[in-house]
């Protein structure tokens, strides 16, 4: 359990501690399917930028007089097969960090508005419902957890 949420003490009970280490938990995943996927996204980018770039200049300028001569010398060059293949690759990639990205990221959003909505329950006494704004700013602070409203 992380250390911030062990030393809430009695501001919240054990239940509410077990929620709050579970939304750190999902958010942190959240955060490194984001970063795989734009890593991804990128590198796909630029991969597919430079074979063009390569294809422009070692097979459209060389051989433009005519397209058979260009795709036979395209196709030739069985570099040019893999080097296609990782780019696909890579692409088939992005799409799916992006597919478990939004999954991860709705989970976390889910258990997020779910204690938004239970705050009253998890805060039952009086002086832990008036003190539940330090466990508030203490997960926004140390998490990048807005638990203050629903919307993202």
């Amino acid at each position: 359990m992380e250390s911030s949420i062990i030393m809430l003490d009695d501001r919240t009970d054990q239940a509410t501690k077990q929620m709050l280490q579970k939304i750190v938990e999902k958010k942190k995943k959240f955060d490194l399917f984001k970063f795989r996927h734009l890593l991804s996204m990128w590198a796909s980018i630029f991969s597919s930028f430079f074979y063009f770039y390569y294809l422009y200049k070692t097979i459209m300028i060389p051989y433009s007089y005519s397209f058979a001569s260009m795709f036979s010398v395209y196709v030739n060059q069985s570099k040019n097969l893999y080097i296609l293949v990782f780019i696909v690759g890579l692409y088939g990639l992005m799409n799916l960090l992006r597919e478990k990205r939004e999954k991860a990221e709705k989970e976390y959003h889910a258990l997020r508005c779910e204690i938004i909505d239970k705050s009253k329950d998890l805060w039952k006494r009086e002086e832990a419902w008036r003190t539940r704004h330090h466990v508030y700013e203490m997960m926004k602070k140390n998490y990048d957890i807005n638990l203050f409203h629903e919307s993202k």
